[in-house]
């Protein structure tokens, strides 16, 4: 599941009765920061107690706490809610109880001695809600939206309250807020729209008291309910989404993203052991880096904080002493242009060519009138006198898709395709970076390019064997002499 697609006006800045510059001098009692730790931070006991410490040495700065579920959680949980559907009743009985195993470890191991009893009563009573949903999956032999939203919540359900339990454990004030209760969502399934006007007064009246009172409010990221009470999703990575609404709806100083990097970094290090965290980038780097592929934030992150002009600053949960990397508004110009490599990978390459296009309208909205029609987003597209190549993500409903575009082309679809973008908000200002891309990937085969449409990137599509390779050279050509903005 995806966030959906947001513009800008989907959130409507409040009027504000202070200035931001206030907020960050202090003047502003009242300022707080939100804090979101990913799955990868809350791995198990040690890394939930490191994210509890973290947070306490944010105290002075009110903290209103979001967390994911404990590392790949949901993976498992969507695991034994589709052997359920399956009916598949040995093979549900077997994960949903290395699930509770695993999930009862760390929350008695982080948990202050005296609540243990409390705490295994309040995680036999969400397994035996858990069993309850599973039941009702295997009668119905399917999984539907709903039913996948109500057990993939249960993660970040139970992961707030054992960090709120691990506050506890470490003399800190944390109070549990479920997150159904104050992120309010429209009513469908899968890919919601969070109604932001709603969200915004029910955090002022719940979230906001409880941090006047100097205590730490914690909340399931990723999980929110519609205004009928039914759990709902904002999609996976979907918790980078749930704290930027959150510090929008409070005006927060500042929103943290803990994850297991040094900040965004000039390209994934699995790939690059040199790569580079950057000190600061633009909102608008940051949404492209994360749209097409990069690993620390959630595309739909951005709009929030930028409506709002909240800043974003990524932070290593295994390191907090380290700088991280600052999102913000208009980024200082740097010497270097590009500011970072990011590539997408299960990417299919649609080619539909038609001599129907030479000196003709309308034909491509014909076109993606039918990718609109089954709701396939579409990533990049090039267009000549007599075809088009554009690239999808998602292989579901991709058959008819291709059934209907035949109909009035001809259509070929390469599957097992990769996008790589060079990314830099100077990459519209300087002559000669598209030369430099290219000199840095003779050699491998270049399927499409896409220059222009943003200003800000420089996209191609290649096979997903050349990833590595390409990567690589493009870091070497572009970053092999550091420069200011990278630590």
């Amino acid at each position: 599941m995806r966030a959906p697609e947001l513009k800008p006006g989907d959130f409507q800045p409040r009027r504000r009765t202070e200035s931001r510059e206030g907020r960050r001098s202090g003047r502003f009692p009242n300022a707080m920061i939100v804090m979101k730790f990913g799955g990868s931070s809350l791995a198990g006991p040690q890394a939930v107690n490191r994210a509890a410490e973290t947070i306490g040495g944010r105290a002075a700065q009110q903290p209103v706490v979001l967390v994911s579920a404990l590392g790949k959680t949901t993976d498992r949980l969507l695991a034994i809610a589709r052997a359920a559907a399956a009916g598949d009743a040995g093979r549900t009985q077997r994960l949903f109880d290395a699930w509770r195993r695993r999930t009862a470890r760390v929350a008695e191991a982080t948990c202050p001695q005296r609540r243990r009893s409390a705490v295994r009563d309040m995680l036999d009573a969400h397994c035996a809600e858990l069993s309850d949903a599973l039941a009702q999956i295997a009668a119905a032999g399917a999984l539907d939206g709903k039913a996948t939203d109500r057990a993939a919540a249960f993660g970040e359900r139970l992961s707030s309250l054992i960090v709120t339990e691990a506050l506890a454990n470490h003399g800190l004030a944390g109070v549990h807020v479920d997150a159904r209760s104050v992120v309010v969502t429209d009513e469908r399934q899968g890919e919601v729209l969070p109604l932001f006007d709603e969200t915004r007064a029910r955090l002022t009246n719940r979230v906001r008291p409880l941090v006047a009172q100097g205590k730490i409010p914690v909340l399931g990221g990723f999980i929110a309910a519609n205004r009928a009470g039914e759990t709902t999703t904002l999609g996976r990575g979907g918790s980078d989404y749930s704290a930027a609404l959150v510090g929008a709806g409070l005006d927060a100083q500042e929103i943290q993203i803990w994850t297991d990097v040094d900040g965004v970094m000039t390209a994934d290090p699995s790939l690059i052991p040199a790569a580079r965290s950057l000190k600061v980038m633009s909102f608008g780097e940051a949404s492209e880096l994360a749209y097409f592929g990069g690993r620390v934030l959630h595309p739909a992150t951005m709009l929030p904080a930028m409506e709002h002009d909240i800043p974003i600053r990524v932070l290593n949960s295994r390191r907090p002493q380290a700088e991280g990397t600052l999102i913000v508004k208009q980024a200082e110009a740097a010497a270097t242009v590009v500011k970072s490599i990011a590539y997408k990978e299960n990417i299919t390459l649609i080619d539909i060519r038609s001599t129907r296009m030479l000196m003709a309208h309308g034909f491509l909205a014909e076109i993606f009138s039918v990718f609109e029609k089954y709701g396939m987003a579409v990533d990049m597209v090039s267009t000549s006198e007599v075809s088009v190549s554009l690239t999808v993500d998602k292989a579901r409903r991709l058959p008819q898709i291709l059934r209907e575009l035949g109909r009035f082309a001809h259509v070929e679809a390469s599957g097992g395709q990769a996008i790589v973008c060079v990314v830099g908000e100077g990459i519209r200002y300087t002559p000669g970076i598209a030369a430099k891309v290219f000199a840095a990937l003779e050699g491998i085969r270049i399927r499409m390019i896409s220059l222009g449409a943003s200003r800000l990137n420089i996209g191609f599509v290649i096979g997903e064997g050349d990833i590595e390779a390409a990567v690589q050279k493009l870091h070497a050509t572009f970053f092999d002499g550091g420069g200011p903005d990278t630590e």
